[in-house]
């Protein structure tokens, strides 16, 4: 989950939230660097267009470790993180009509109500009583089970006999990586990209921007793991920025016209600097990084060269047409996952990603 902001307070989960007496495994963020995986009140049914969903995969994503880091301080202690996996559904609410006990569902990272202007929009991610919340304003899905709220919106149908590991990938970083890089960045075929970042949303981009047939993908990072992947992925061209000079390489590589598209997918100051310096005329710079500080906007270079600058927070809108994709083996997304854990070993798990250069990890994938 990518570009996040401060939604106000809509009635959260209540901590305890249980009703029945009946206890479950989750792991819970006390503050910055705290986490804890214990024994917490198993979720119930609050409103009528509710849904009890009993987890059989989750992951963990970047945006878990900046809550985690303390760059969201809005984030209560004693929240359960986690805003991506799969599950059986165990109970639903009175109101609720497209889904029963025992359906197979993809849980969506973005809750909508599916009424609202902004839902009506197509702006999901902003519903006036949703958005991104799960595990960020009430609690999540990395534990044994989860309430969804608004579940006829907010979950997916699994076809029969698909890989669930890929519909894991469906919940978050597949439309965050297509929505707020590939078609916020406006990518043609023919154009030169540039994708700066080959973590799991930044190869997700990679990945669905060959929809479009790009000429060129170029993949910058300073993982030479990653890069290898980005290859195996369809990147045209790589780049260690920790080894060469990226703006130099890039101008090398476009003959000095720069790049079609930069898709910025890190979050920090630096990388978003680089996709200033590489923009061509008229080109589209998407962000997707979540940015912890503030960056330098060189408009005196940048003011009379037609270049278009997108922030976007995944809709999931693109949702239904990247599970037809997946489905159909259009496109394989499976590669991304690099480790396994089981439930029991969800703080194993999160030292494996916070260390993925050293581990050489992309997607974590935490089976129940």
């Amino acid at each position: 989950m990518e570009l996040v902001k401060t939604i106000p307070s809509i009635n959260p989960d209540h901590i305890p939230q249980d009703l029945t007496g009946k206890t479950m495994k989750a792991l819970v963020y006390y503050g910055p660097g705290k986490k804890e995986w214990e024994v917490q009140p198993r979720p119930s049914l609050i409103d009528s267009t509710d849904a009890l969903v009993k987890i059989l995969k989750t992951t963990i994503c970047g945006t878990d470790l900046h809550i985690i880091k303390g760059d969201m301080p809005e984030v209560a202690p004693g929240r359960i993180l986690g805003h991506e996996g799969i599950g059986i559904i165990e109970e639903v609410g009175s109101s609720v009509i497209n889904f029963k006990k025992g359906d197979h569902v993809i849980i969506s990272c973005v809750t909508s109500c599916g009424k609202c202007a902004y839902c009506r929009k197509g702006m999901l991610s902003h519903c006036d009583k949703g958005g991104w919340i799960l595990g960020y304003k009430i609690q999540g899905c990395q534990a044994e089970y989860v309430r969804i709220p608004y579940a006829d919106t907010s979950l997916y149908a699994i076809p029969k006999n698909s890989d669930e590991e890929s519909m894991v990938l469906l919940s978050d970083i597949l439309p965050t990586g297509f929505e707020c890089g590939v078609l916020n960045g406006h990518v043609k075929p023919g154009d030169t990209i540039a994708v700066i970042g080959a973590g799991p949303v930044g190869m997700a981009a990679l990945l669905t921007a060959q929809f479009y047939t790009p000429a060129f993908i170029i993949a910058i990072d300073q993982d030479d793991n990653r890069l290898e992947v980005a290859r195996s992925f369809g990147a045209t061209h790589t780049i260690n920025s920790g080894k060469e000079n990226a703006e130099e390489r890039i101008m090398e590589i476009t003959q000095n016209k720069g790049v079609d598209t930069a898709i910025e997918a890190v979050g920090i100051p630096q990388t978003f600097e680089l996709c200033e310096a590489i923009i061509a005329l008229g080109g589209h710079i998407a962000n997707i990084g979540v940015h912890a500080k503030s960056v330098v906007l060189h408009m005196e270079k940048l003011w009379d060269r037609n270049i278009f600058i997108s922030t976007r927070l995944v809709d999931t809108i693109t949702t239904p047409m990247l599970l037809n994709t997946v489905v159909s083996h259009k496109i394989d997304p499976r590669k991304l996952i690099t480790h396994h854990f089981k439930l029991d070993q969800m703080l194993e798990a999160y030292d494996t990603f916070g260390n993925a250069a050293k581990e050489m990890a992309l997607k974590v994938m935490i089976e129940i």
